[in-house]
């Protein structure tokens, strides 16, 4: 449920750094937004592809379903782990425009070799680096746009990024069955004596898509960064190397959120609950809809790929409207919707895998979907809201990283339920049942008691801001 804010929240309050702040020219910020954009459409397409691959990479791999749960989510997020930390860091420090680029370039790159797989150890080792290669593009993107823009016009330009999302999310689905059905014939090809499933083509040619984009990202004019560089995070000028270390790979960063533990862990562990069930069942999604209904790739994409735009649209300006409303009256409507939101997506999911027809299923994953985007922007929002601007980077990173984390783990979750619970692949729909009806209930509980410390910081936040002003 983590994406991005969305229209119709309120803008960030304007701060003592902002009035001196040279903002970019207007065709300079928006080409600017439109390369990420374009790089979050892709990065949302490339995985929506591969979700819908994962049926035939099962089959063509003779997989069971505890090592395709593992090549799913796990195995990419393993290098994330040592480096979305450190590569926010050189977000905090570096263009980020050049991070970007380098990231784009590596992703693709990544996902052409996976492409070129010939056994399942290097399908995994392909999708460990094509997380480490992706781990920068949220922290940079998101940093960008927030010194790209006055404060009054984040929340559109967040708005927009959303489209990147739902483009890459809807048309994945719809093409990625669409090629799907029309390689379905081609067999295996031997290229330089490897041999290539009608599939691999498909990845082969998703990853060239990523070069283009990379060279844009150089075209973007890097705007100065509102924190002056004094006030970055650094270490101590008598620190050791290992404490050097330390403040570099985001050390400073936990400190702040252990210190604002009542804000920050009940949405990070309400975040983490819920992306474990949500990304597992994301990936899962075409197995389950396979084996449960026997309907084939090209049909869930046809279908599903038309809910799922209808849903998020309206999701995307349900988001805003709710936050809209509930600002007029509470602190806290960033956390209040995004609680709302969790309720509904609960129930709906839980809903999905119970349906005796894959277009009702489907449904409710659509419907599921909608509340997840109207919720996710205010969640990430509330997280922008109260993280300090020397630490936004990393702050965001390690948002990031738990629904990153926790969403990847989702999938080898209910793989191993599914080989080691319910014990038969045909039954898949059980272990989705299970997982989501243990996890997302705990998940919602914990965003609604989120909603009065936020309250109270948001509160103490103001509080600062007048007398800074007022001074």
């Amino acid at each position: 449920m983590a994406i991005a804010p969305s229209m119709g929240q309120a803008a960030p309050k304007t701060g003592a750094g902002d009035q001196g702040h040279q903002w970019p020219s207007s065709p300079a910020a928006y080409y600017g937004l439109a390369v990420i954009i374009i790089a979050t459409f892709l990065s949302f397409f490339d995985a929506t592809v591969f979700g819908m691959l994962a049926q035939r990479i099962k089959v063509d791999f003779q997989l069971t379903d505890e090592q395709l749960g593992i090549l799913g989510g796990p195995a990419s997020i393993i290098f994330y782990v040592f480096v979305g930390v450190p590569l926010a860091r050189l977000v905090d420090l570096y263009p980020r425009k050049i991070i970007l680029a380098i990231s784009a370039a590596v992703t693709g790159s990544v996902t052409m070799l996976s492409g070129l797989a010939q056994t399942y150890l290097q399908f995994i080792a392909s999708r460990m680096f094509l997380g480490a290669g992706g781990a920068a593009h949220a922290p940079g993107s998101y940093s960008l746009i927030a010194d790209m823009f006055p404060p009054k016009k984040i929340p559109i330009s967040f708005a927009l990024l959303q489209f990147g999302f739902i483009g890459g999310s809807t048309l994945g689905l719809w093409l990625g069955g669409e090629m799907i059905a029309a390689t379905a014939s081609w067999g295996i090809s031997t290229v330089m004596g490897l041999k290539i499933h009608s599939w691999q083509w498909i990845l082969v040619g998703l990853g060239t898509l990523s070069f283009p984009a990379a060279l844009m990202f150089l075209f973007i004019k890097e705007p100065p960064r509102r924190t002056a560089a004094a006030d970055t995070v650094k270490a101590p000028e008598d620190a050791g190397l290992a404490r050097t270390i330390a403040t570099f790979m985001g050390f400073d960063a936990l400190k702040a959120i252990h210190a604002q533990r009542r804000v920050y862990y009940p949405l990070f562990i309400a975040l983490a609950l819920s992306a474990t069930e949500s990304a597992g069942f994301g990936f899962w999604r075409v197995p389950f809809l396979v084996r449960t209904y026997g309907v084939d790739e090209a049909h869930i994409g046809r279908v599903f790929a038309s809910m799922s735009l209808v849903a998020q649209l309206i999701g995307l300006v349900l988001g805003g409207i709710m936050v809209s409303h509930f600002a007029k009256k509470h602190k806290d409507a960033n956390v209040r919707t995004a609680a709302i939101c969790f309720s509904m997506t609960t129930i709906l999911t839980i809903a999905a895998p119970l349906m005796h027809a894959a277009e009702a299923s489907m449904a409710c994953m659509a419907l599921a979907t909608m509340f997840g985007l109207a919720g996710a922007p205010a969640q990430n929002a509330a997280v922008q809201r109260v993280a300090p601007q020397s630490m936004r980077g990393q702050l965001t990173a390690f948002y990031l990283f738990m629904f990153t984390f926790f969403g990847a783990m989702g999938s080898a979750v209910i793989g191993s339920v599914a080989q080691r619970v319910v014990g038969n692949e045909a039954e898949l729909w059980k272990a989705i049942f299970y997982t989501a009806v243990v996890l997302l209930p705990i998940a919602t509980i914990f965003m609604w008691r989120a909603c009065k410390p936020y309250r109270e910081e948001i509160e103490r936040l103001e509080a600062i801001e007048a007398a800074s002003a007022a001074a």
